[in-house]
């Protein structure tokens, strides 16, 4: 049925990405990774009518890229996408009841529709429906992987990439983020390296080699998260790899680093931090563990070391910013760097204690 087909190729697709009322927020985290940073779905325009007239660019990041800021599918249209992505992250991956005009609006002009939601839209009857009609394609990202199912072999002792596992104090805090960026300085810088993607926004960006965790039984997250690590290896023989981490490891909701960890076996670790933030991400009720209690743990379930922190500069000035990069630095004994700036010497740095 072409209206619930999946699509695994590399071609890429001019996208405008639905954000409506979340583009910038944690929400909004796809559409934020994919106005970062795409080479499967290259985005066009973003849709949020909070924003609109505005550049998605200069909203992110405080720089212009190019990428309009609209209200609607409409709007849209003139800037010839041939597929609408569902940007969002909702707490239980469902969508929103305000989205789904949208997405009517998008399968009436003709446009592809890709989500990463919890929630299959391709099993959604009015949008298959509309999508047979108008003979276009409904991607539901997580269903691709729902049902792979590869045990654990402990074949990722052959895996010799120095290996980087990018964990958080918090979910939606940029870890993926710091790792696509630190994967791109390291090529950069000459030495070979690899994105391990584990959940939809990296399959989305174009990263091959992504399992996405969370769609999947639970028995089977370590030997698909072994499969892809050594599928790498094995393809690409890179020095380095960049592992994206998920949730947080003490996070009530979504414990997901601890997986990883075990699984994937990284020779260090980076942990992204959102100074600002007190309650975790989503959950009010409870309070974020300190900083020194998160590398304690993490230390002591991967026997390797945490070597630095990427401070994520959410709700913080630029004087705030950097009065937490050198009093954690102090604190710590750690270089803590900003992810969203020159990664030359934190590549350095990594260089250095992967000899």
């Amino acid at each position: 049925m072409r209206g619930c087909s999946h699509r695994k190729g590399k071609a890429v697709d001019n996208a405008v990405i639905l954000s409506e009322k979340v583009f910038g927020t944690t929400y909004g985290k796809t559409a934020n990774g994919l106005v970062r940073y795409g080479t499967r779905f290259v985005p066009v325009s973003v849709i949020d009518s909070r924003l609109a007239g505005r550049d998605a660019g200069e909203v992110l990041e405080g720089r212009r890229k190019g990428i309009p800021i609209v209200s609607s599918v409409s709007e849209s249209l003139q800037y010839h996408p041939n597929t609408l992505v569902v940007g969002i992250a909702t707490d239980g991956g469902s969508l929103p009841a305000e989205y789904r005009s949208f997405i009517r609006d998008a399968i009436r002009s003709g446009l592809n529709i890709v989500s990463g939601l919890h929630e299959f839209l391709s099993d959604d009857i009015e949008f298959s429906s509309l999508a047979r009609e108008a003979g276009v394609t409904i991607t539901d990202v997580r269903k691709m992987y729902r049902d792979l199912r590869i045990p654990y072999t402990g074949k990722i002792a052959e895996v010799k990439s120095f290996k980087i596992a990018v964990l958080g104090t918090d979910s939606a805090v940029g870890k993926r983020t710091t790792a696509v960026f630190l994967n791109r300085s390291m090529n950069a810088a000459g030495r070979k390296s690899v994105m391990i993607g584990t959940g939809q926004t990296a399959w989305m960006q174009g990263f091959p080699y992504t399992v996405v965790i969370d769609a999947m039984i639970n028995d089977f997250i370590p030997g698909n998260l072994e499969d892809v690590v050594y599928r790498a290896w094995k393809n690409e023989h890179p020095e380095y790899m960049f592992l994206e981490g998920q949730g947080s490891v003490m996070h009530p909701a979504y414990p997901g680093s601890f997986e990883i960890i075990a699984a994937c076996r990284p020779d260090a670790i980076i942990l992204q931090h959102s100074p600002s933030r007190i309650y975790y991400d989503g959950f009010s009720q409870f309070k974020i563990e300190p900083i020194e209690k998160y590398i304690k743990v993490l230390q002591l379930l991967s026997g390797k070391s945490v070597i630095a922190v990427a401070l994520n500069r959410e709700n913080l000035s630029e004087e705030s910013y950097s009065a937490e990069m050198s009093s954690l630095h102090k604190r710590l004994g750690i270089p803590v760097f900003d992810p969203l700036s020159d990664l030359g010497d934190i590549t350095k740095y990594i260089e250095s204690i992967s000899r």
